[in-house]
């Protein structure tokens, strides 16, 4: 019985009609959005396990400069260390020494992806970069490589603007 569920394949017609549903009803045209009460992303925060291994991986493979490496007002002896990811826009680390933290886990509430905007010519430049570093990646449509930073996070480097995927406006 478990295999014949496994094998049966979900009724795409229906998720189709609840996404209808949901943007017809939240879904407004862009001339009748109010404005964002947000500036931007300050910072996304993820885990490290190790913070120079980090350091190598984010600034010479993917090349974000570190911006700051100071230590995390929530836990001492804990750094809190910060990469630019270009517009204004950061990408943060925490380590917990001495907190078992365990493996990186996708689970409900958690995250599943960060994807970062690159310019098309250093796109194809940084995924020649995740290739000599024999870095696992996934290339998808011509526009989006997909990896595993060193502890496990799913990164996507994507070639299209901030605003647009995969050529449809989503801002």
């Amino acid at each position: 019985m478990k295999k014949a569920q496994a094998d049966a394949q979900p009724d795409r017609s229906a998720f189709e009609a609840e996404r209808r549903r949901i943007r017809d009803q939240y879904l407004r045209p862009s001339d009748q959005r109010p404005a964002s009460s947000a500036r931007g992303l300050h910072h996304t925060a993820l885990i490290s396990s190790d913070v120079e291994r980090t350091v190598r991986f984010y600034q010479d493979v993917l090349e974000f400069p570190l911006t700051e490496l100071i230590e995390n007002r929530d836990y001492p002896g804990s750094s809190h260390f910060f990469f630019d990811i270009g517009n204004g826009n950061l990408l943060a680390f925490f380590d917990f020494p001495g907190l078992d933290v365990g493996p990186y886990a996708e689970v409900l509430g958690g995250l599943h992806h960060v994807a970062i905007s690159v310019e098309p010519h250093r796109w194809r430049h940084l995924v020649g970069k995740l290739e000599q570093a024999g870095v696992d990646h996934v290339v998808h449509s011509e526009v989006s490589a997909y990896f595993r930073d060193p502890d496990g996070a799913r990164i996507e480097l994507i070639a299209d603007p901030l605003g647009e995927m995969y050529g449809n406006e989503v801002l």
